[in-house]
């Protein structure tokens, strides 16, 4: 079996990422390109539109990414390489960013791609994406000319090269999306849409299959090198496994479930790469709703944590393919510190705090009852995670009724609406804790939004932390404002930390370039082929 091995996480300083102008050489130049063909992803997941200026997650991120081009992309050791801007800037004060678009850049309609494009594009990201982190300090994007943007910052934002990443900053065209409709439900989210990106649309059956064709004006001249790329969504990832094992698929991403992986590794025909999950930093928690009582205690959270044991979620439940978690920070996070709130297995000590908090146990040994969810589709760490749960908490008296959901929208909503006691789900940390960790935690972002703080935890003094560490510009100063933050979260834990998200993806031996970057199945497949 072919290995992609991980590499180490560079740092995301801003001193190293200030100025770059080369244009990203392929890895594919030294050797004979192969052209056309066709490559089908196996995924399990149907977005609910196209559009990931509007909408965050890996069903819609797959699909998006192919469709619309961004200003930037990075490579595998998080550098960012030119895209639809051939060159950019950051000025000194960390005010500005300054981005050179290529001059020969046209959506799909023909219409030509320019300034008024990404400051529209922006603009909108920032008032309609989920992450609402990731733009915040942006003011305004001044055009000077047709092709410069200018993006005027509020205050320095340390996260802002990577916002402009594929799957968070899709470039648009302001002359379809500019018309006025609610961008959130624009009809051209789904349908006949036209994007800036390697291919375009040719037919969606949600729940189905995406079907894209090459985009023959793409502004990379010779790319990209695939004829068509089609999305083929299964039923679950068992039937997703055997259409990659039949070759019916050519790759199956963002896969975690330990059997199929198992099965796959002794498979000569495929790779399992663990290379390109950098970027994402997936981290699965058991989320406590801080409105509800007993969990407004402290006290109830500790001994909860402490009751289970995430070196056996990581080994058994996950297949040793994920890694124990013991904060809010991915381990790859070059801001991850261990100097936390450990909570190791110890249910006598569980059960000791919960009687000296009053949750004393009656005489048919309950405490109390709760009601768990979990996020449905991921079996392996969430809904096992949930059964395992149930088991280890009625050792310390806590009954748990599991309640299933049909399905993600169930789910979401529910989270959405603060409608839980505790829920075994996960996140994406986005690469900087700026766009994916601070909207957990801020109590800014107490939404009905799902992947927001819907635990509704408070404390001014995360608030001010994160604040400040989110336009800190000195990488020392940053990186000890995140090791305080960790150690407040660690311990007043709005949400009990379990383990890595070990995701996988499985491709054929024949492909080359294989989707290894930091965004890794979030990347553009501009450079893929086949042998």
């Amino acid at each position: 079996m072919l290995n992609y091995s991980m590499t180490r996480r560079a740092s995301l300083a801003l001193a190293g990422l200030a100025l770059a102008s080369a244009a990203a050489v392929s890895p594919a130049a030294a050797q004979e390109i192969k052209k056309g063909g066709t490559l089908v992803v196996a995924t399990v997941d149907s977005p609910r539109h196209l559009n990931g200026a509007v909408q965050s997650g890996w069903a819609t991120g797959i699909p998006s990414t192919q469709l619309f081009a961004s200003p930037l992309r990075f490579d595998d050791k998080w550098n960012p390489q030119p895209y639809l801007a051939e060159k950019w800037s950051l000025s000194s004060d960390g005010l500005s960013l300054t981005l050179n678009l290529r001059k020969n850049a046209v959506f799909h309609d023909g219409q030509p791609i320019t300034s008024a494009d990404v400051a529209f594009s922006i603009m909108a990201i920032k008032a309609n994406h989920p992450f609402n982190t990731m733009l915040a300090p942006v003011e305004k994007v001044d055009t000077p000319d047709a092709h410069t943007a200018i993006i005027r910052l509020r205050t320095p934002h340390p996260a802002i090269l990577l916002a402009m990443s594929p799957a968070l900053c899709p470039i648009l065209p302001k002359h379809i999306y500019g018309d006025g409709q609610d961008l959130k439900t624009h009809p051209r989210n789904s349908t006949n849409v036209v994007g800036s990106g390697p291919f375009k649309l040719v037919e969606w059956q949600p729940n189905q299959r995406i079907v894209l064709e090459k985009f023959d004006k793409f502004f990379l001249e010779g790319k990209p090198y695939l004829d068509k790329v089609i999305v083929a969504m299964s039923a679950d990832a068992t039937s997703a496994t055997l259409g990659v094992e039949r070759g019916d698929a050519q790759m199956m991403p963002f896969t975690s479930k330990p059997a199929n992986l198992s099965r796959l590794a002794d498979n000569n025909k495929v790779a399992v790469l663990s290379k390109g999950y950098e970027g994402f930093g997936g981290v699965t928690w058991l989320a406590f709703n801080l409105t509800r009582k007993p969990f407004s205690d402290i006290a109830v959270r500790k001994a909860i944590a402490m009751s289970l044991d995430r070196k056996f979620i990581a080994k058994a439940l996950q297949g040793g393919y994920a890694e124990p978690l013991e904060g809010p920070l991915h381990p790859s996070s070059p801001f991850a510190t261990k100097d936390v709130v450990h909570y190791p297995l110890d249910l006598k000590k569980a059960a000791q705090i919960l009687d000296d908090a009053g949750y004393k146990a009656g005489e048919n040994g309950e405490r109390f009852r709760m009601t768990m969810d979990y996020f449905p589709g991921a079996d392996e760490w969430s809904k096992n995670g949930a059964e395992y749960a149930r088991t280890q908490l009625k050792k310390v008296g806590i009954m748990v009724d599991i309640r299933a959901q049909p399905d993600f929208p169930t789910w979401a909503k529910r989270m959405a609406d603060h409608d839980f006691d505790v829920s075994i789900d996960g996140v994406f940390n986005w690469g900087d804790p700026v766009i994916g960790v601070h909207r957990t935690y801020l109590s800014s972002n107490i939404k009905p939004v799902v992947w927001s703080n819907t635990q509704s935890y408070k404390n001014p003094k995360v608030d001010a932390l994160l604040n400040q560490a989110g336009q800190e510009v000195d990488p020392a100063k940053r990186k000890a404002e995140y090791a305080e933050f960790q150690k407040i979260v660690t311990d007043e834990l709005p949400v009990a930390f379990l383990t890595t998200q070990g995701y996988r993806t499985v491709v054929s031996a024949r492909m080359a370039n294989p989707p290894t970057s930091i965004w890794g199945p979030l990347s553009p497949y501009d450079e893929i082929y086949f042998k």
